[in-house]
């Protein structure tokens, strides 16, 4: 384990914003972090990564960052930019302004990135961060990119028998080569089927089609986010969702109570984007759910099963579909889950006894235990 010098607070990176369609949600984030985070304990650098992709100093008042009046936050770029500087195993953060030296803030000791999609969420960062032998709270390259990618994470679950529902993966270079071919794979799926970015998460770009008139329209939305996408039958069932958080050593993964995901319905058909951040009262957890004894402990062993599956460390969210014969079909996992307080992470945790103000303390003594490097 590092340890910081006695008497010295930890110092932690937070990273939020970023390139993605999830940028907002981000900011979201960092807020809750910022707020709950032990002042006492550690010392916050809030970095802030504009949607140019400009990394700069952040104003640490969390308030800045939320979601207020269903207004989004976001990270504005400047002429004042931040960069990673520093040796091996030595996160430096260095801020440069036009026409002036470089000043150095110091060394941190662990990053954590707040960052939710593409450029952030999937392997690309923590590739960063691998390369600068800085520790960093959360999965890996390898179960960050995997975790991201619809297509291949369905892939590995069903590598370690866990069960997916029936789905069909189109690529850009399918899509305009043989668009037909991708309709009629649809038909056998059979309608109604939910169109998704394959690498984008916060339920963006995702639409239910009832209809093959529809479909064109949803590949389009999908497309717009990612050019590669899945498209997934349709599957009756109960959304089961349930927190996974890595073992301190060679100790398994943790499972929390598994919780359930009621959409309150109204303009809502499933659980998107709007339900999710936006709109009060449009969605509702119950933690722990209404199963019997037997699923619940099915649904903490799968999920841990899927953690390993895809290689993740610090923490994942897995989610499910219970159906009426009682039958589990997995349906993601997602390595860096939504993370404020009211998010389903933090509260299933909550109910199975783990603050998430110590929440955010053991990810962070997680990411310290952990060696850089090949693990």
């Amino acid at each position: 384990m590092l340890n910081p010098s006695h008497g010295r607070k930890i110092r932690v990176a937070l990273l939020f914003g970023g390139r993605s369609s999830e940028h907002a949600v981000s900011c979201v984030t960092a807020a809750g972090v910022m707020n709950a985070i032990d002042q006492d304990k550690y010392e916050v650098v809030p970095v802030g990564i504009a949607k140019d992709g400009q990394w700069v100093l952040s104003n640490g008042e969390w308030q800045q960052w939320a979601l207020n009046a269903g207004e989004l936050p976001e990270v504005r770029s400047g002429s004042e930019t931040v960069r990673l500087g520093g040796g091996p195993g030595r996160a430096g953060l260095v801020v440069n302004r036009p026409n002036e030296v470089p000043r150095e803030l110091g060394d941190v000791d662990v990053v954590f990135p707040l960052l939710h999609g593409a450029f952030g969420e999937d392997g690309t960062v923590q590739g960063l961060l691998e390369l600068a032998d800085v520790r960093y709270v959360g999965a890996g390259v390898l179960a960050s990119a995997v975790g991201m990618d619809k297509h291949y994470m369905k892939v590995a679950f069903e590598a370690a028998g866990l069960k997916v529902g029936p789905y069909v993966a189109v690529t850009d270079k399918e899509w305009r080569r043989d668009p037909q071919s991708v309709r009629d794979a649809v038909e056998r799926l059979g309608y109604p089927v939910f169109v998704k970015p394959c690498r984008a998460g916060s339920s963006v770009g995702i639409s239910r089609v009832e209809r093959a008139e529809d479909l064109e329209a949803a590949i389009a939305e999908a497309r717009r986010h990612d050019l590669r996408i899945v498209i997934e039958a349709s599957i009756t069932g109960r959304e089961i969702e349930c927190g996974v958080l890595e073992g301190r050593g060679s100790d398994a993964p943790r499972t929390s109570l598994p919780g359930e995901i009621v959409v309150q319905g109204g303009a809502h058909t499933f659980y998107d984007f709007e339900a999710k951040y936006v709109e009060d009262n449009a969605a509702s957890l119950s933690c722990p759910a209404d199963l019997p004894a037997d699923v619940i402990a099915a649904v903490r062993e799968q999920a841990a099963r899927a953690f390993d599956a895809v290689s993740a460390e610090g923490l994942s969210r897995v989610d499910f579909f219970y159906t009426p014969d009682g039958e589990l079909v997995i349906n993601e996992i997602n390595t860096m889950p939504g993370f404020t307080p009211i998010s389903m992470y933090p509260q299933m945790w909550a109910a199975t006894g783990l603050s998430y103000h110590d929440l955010i303390d053991e990810l962070i003594q997680l990411a310290l235990d952990r060696p850089t490097g090949l693990r």
